[in-house]
């Protein structure tokens, strides 16, 4: 492999993990209730609290999925 073409995707990488970190963190700070969206299955009980964001997980599959997709699309250019 190339090296050029390894940095490349390395700075890629990067960018689309720091993109990611960015939309966490507007997520976090708009008030939308990441782990807690209908969906998302808790069980509380005294001395046990199990908790499976199932709706949650969903969601950010599709964002991520449509964000790589226009990406990728991007790229194939």
């Amino acid at each position: 492999m190339d090296f050029s073409a390894l940095g490349k995707l390395v700075i890629v990488c990067g960018l689309v993990l720091a993109g990611i970190g960015l939309l966490l963190w507007l997520a976090g700070k708009s008030g939308i209730p990441f782990g807690h969206l209908p969906g998302d299955l808790s069980v509380d009980r005294p001395g046990y609290s199990f908790r499976f964001p199932l709706m949650t997980g969903i969601v950010i599959s599709v964002v991520l999925t449509v964000i790589l997709n226009v990406i990728l699309w991007f790229f194939r250019r």
